[in-house]
């Protein structure tokens, strides 16, 4: 409002100071609403606003101009105070630059002396450091400088002595400087210049006495002579003196030979100079030949921790030729050892040997073992008369009854492998034998060592072979058979085996250390492996059949005979299992059972297939068929043992299936749910809503239950009413659960 007589009102005058305030006490970025405000006011209120802040900002510069006047006498004082300090400043700077000029003559000439303390101290330790270097040198240069002396004086034995010493005491302390790796790499061409000098000076002997032969022969013949004379006639007068004593002057018994008496003769010999063979031949060549050898070769062969690593056995493949140095090892040891020497690490090498021997056998005989299960034909073997049938047994411990009493020709229940591999076992048992001749080892150890060895071919040589052999593809569900048959055969053989270890080393099987055969587990690790590849195979050839089966699911009525798909598979698993006659009767019934209960899951799976939208009552009849037809071949006993209807059982959860649906029977299985007399017991909501969605109309157009055409819509309401049902009983047990 505006007071025409006063000018603006009051009401105006409030509105312009409070859009003065926000302006001075708000964000710049905020002021925009605040201006737009003045002018949304009355007309003209803009300008009255403009005259209201030209009068703020003249009021705030008169607050300005009286701050600065309060506060400039203050600011020329401290102007005026600062001019002064200035020149004390450039004063104060000169002082400084002085100083540090004087600072860095000074110290110039410190700083010389310091880099000339530290390159004396750097003399210092360089110095030390030479010396207690030298020190270590020095030894290592005197020994070799000693070397040299005995080289050139031929006191190689002792030049040998010192070479040990440097190589394996002096040389490795200081191993890092060239001239000590020269010497290293020296030392073995002297050891090399050693042995040839040596070797050269007994050839040189045995060249001297070649020439001397005559000589020494001559003089070796005569004191063997003499020696022989002497004992001869001490004999006779021993014997004279027993049978009639002669007492002569001096209480001798004078006793002559050729004219002379041996009292005689005995001071001739001795009064004559007798020159013996060692007084004629020098042999300090061969004494120093000896014992440069004996510090070269021996040490390095035989006697040293590095023997097993330079005699290393393998690289050998072949156990005759490990064998052949078994042998020659035993006759060096012996022979050394009959001069005196120390053998035991020859026989700890042995020992070595041994297994390395062991592990070349067990090599041999898996190609042995492969090569059998390769050419046997996996059936039983026929004998024509009275001779086959003894050749059988002599190779293999074989006693039955009732084959026995059967007219010829028969045949033995085991295939030809059998015997064979039986006959390789004791084979096997004799080359193991071989390594343990002339080891001077006792009956006992002996025994061990072998039942180990034969424990060892069973458990993994023998056992990878039957493991291998049931997972070859060729191998069929006849050739499992024979093999489960032939692994009990010899797994009743391995006693047998014990009998003939025992035979062989006399030593008792009842000894408190005496190993036992523990291999018998391969053949019951084969044949449950066996088992479980007949299981596996037979499951395959159903899901093979299975997969042949074509039928027609939007079928009106049904053939009114079995599937022909499913009568072959049945004709297949009758004459599968009169083949399983031979087999242990637990084995049989679970091969038997087994295929039915996949028989029975891969029916029920193609059943409630999710890729099969829509089953006709029809296809249901047809299935039906083909259930019943499976029943029947259980209930018909394919395998002896089974106990009632337990092999029908197989199909229990099908036939209430089915049943429930042909007869349409779902009042009776929605009230007797739950309960443990009820007729579809085997019956799960879940499966039976899952074939059910499958016979619903959901095209409204094809027409299942062709029986019922006349009340479609009745019977559409039953099966939704029905849907409904077994639905909450699906989310009651989901809830449940």
């Amino acid at each position: 409002p505006y007071d025409w007589f006063c000018g603006p009102g009051l009401e105006t005058i409030t509105e312009h100071e409070r859009i003065l305030q926000e302006i001075e006490s708000t964000d710049t970025a905020c002021v925009g609403p605040t201006l737009r405000s003045v002018y949304d006011d009355q007309p003209n209120a803009h300008k009255r606003f403009m005259e209201k802040l030209d009068a703020r900002i003249r009021n705030h510069d008169r607050e300005i101009e009286k701050m600065c006047n309060f506060h400039h006498q203050g600011f020329v004082d401290a102007i005026t105070e600062l001019l002064k300090v200035r020149a004390d400043a450039e004063k104060l700077m000169g002082q400084v630059s002085d100083t540090n000029r004087r600072l860095q003559d000074a110290g110039r000439e410190v700083t010389a002396q310091t880099e000339e303390v530290i390159r004396c101290r750097i003399q210092q330790r360089n110095m030390a450091t030479t010396v207690e270097k030298l020190q270590l040198c020095i030894p290592v240069l005197e020994m070799y400088s000693k070397l040299k002396e005995q080289l050139e004086s031929k006191r190689y034995y002792s030049a040998l002595k010192t070479m040990e010493q440097l190589q394996n005491i002096y040389i490795p302390r200081v191993s890092q400087y060239r001239f000590c790796q020269i010497m290293a790499e020296t030392l073995p061409k002297l050891r090399e210049e050693i042995k040839e000098i040596s070797m050269s000076d007994l050839k040189d002997f045995l060249e001297s006495i070649r020439k001397h032969s005559d000589k020494i022969g001559e003089t070796a013949m005569r004191q063997a002579q003499q020696h022989r004379t002497f004992n001869s006639a001490v004999q006779k007068q021993v014997t004279l003196s027993c049978a009639k004593p002669l007492y002569g002057l001096n209480g001798r018994t004078p006793l002559h030979h050729n004219g002379l008496s041996t009292e005689a003769a005995v001071e001739e010999e001795i009064d004559e100079e007798v020159l013996t063979v060692q007084d004629l031949v020098d042999f300090s060549p061969v004494y120093r030949c000896l014992h440069i050898y004996t510090v070269l070769v021996i040490p390095s062969i035989s006697f040293t921790t590095n023997l097993p690593q330079m005699i290393d056995c393998s690289y050998c493949s072949d156990p005759d030729l490990v064998l052949e140095l078994k042998n020659l090892i035993v006759i060096f040891a012996d022979t050394l050892q009959g001069y005196g020497f120390p053998v035991n690490r020859l026989f700890e090498l042995l020992f070595e040997v041994r297994d390395q021997y062991n592990e070349t056998l067990l090599k041999k005989w898996a190609l042995v073992f492969r090569d059998i299960f390769e050419q046997d034909n996996y059936s039983p073997i026929p004998v024509e008369n009275e001779e086959e049938y003894k050749a059988v047994i002599s190779r293999f411990p074989f006693h039955d009854a009732e084959i026995e009493k059967q007219q010829f020709p028969k045949k033995l229940p085991m295939s030809q492998s059998v015997p064979q591999i039986y006959s390789q076992v004791k084979e096997f048992i004799y080359a193991s034998l071989k390594f343990s001749e002339s080891l001077h080892r006792s009956s006992t150890e002996i025994d061990d060592m072998l039942r180990k060895s034969t424990n060892l071919l069973l458990t993994r040589t023998l056992s990878s072979c039957l493991q291998n052999l049931i997972k070859k593809p060729h191998i069929g569900l006849t050739e499992l058979v024979q093999i489960i048959i032939n692994t009990t055969h010899l797994e009743h053989a391995c006693k047998y085996l014990e009998d003939f270890i025992t035979n062989i080393t006399n030593v008792s099987p009842e000894t408190v250390h005496t190993t036992r055969l523990y291999g018998l587990s391969t053949f019951k690790d084969a044949r449950h492996a066996a088992e479980g590849e007949i299981y596996t195979k037979l499951n395959q050839k159903i899901d093979e059949f299975i997969q042949l089966a074509d039928y027609e699911w939007g079928m009106a009525e049904s053939d009114g005979r079995a599937s022909g798909y499913l009568m072959d598979l049945i004709n297949f698993l009758r004459s599968t299992f009169q083949v399983f006659t031979h087999l242990p009767g637990k084995v049989a019934q679970t091969a038997c059972m087994s295929a039915c209960k996949h028989l029975a899951t891969s029916l029920m799976q193609m059943l409630l297939d999710t890729e099969l939208k829509q089953i006709s009552m029809g296809a249901i009849q047809q299935f039906n068929l083909d259930v019943i037809q499976c029943e029947l071949f259980a209930s018909s006993e394919p395998v002896p043992g089974f106990q009632g209807d337990t092999l029908q059982l197989a199909f229990i959860d099908l036939r209430q299936l089915l049943d429930l649906f042909m007869v349409w029977d779902w009042s009776t299985y929605l009230a007797d749910y739950g309960q443990p007399t009820s007729k579809y017991l085997r019956v799960n909501p879940s499966t039976a809503l899952a074939l059910l969605e499958k016979m619903k109309d959901t095209s409204k157009k094809n027409i299942i239950f062709s029986q019922f055409r006349k009340n479609d819509r009745d019977k559409q309401k039953l099966i939704e009413t029905v849907v409904k049902q077994l639905r909450s009983l699906v989310n009651g047990m989901s809830q449940h659960s």
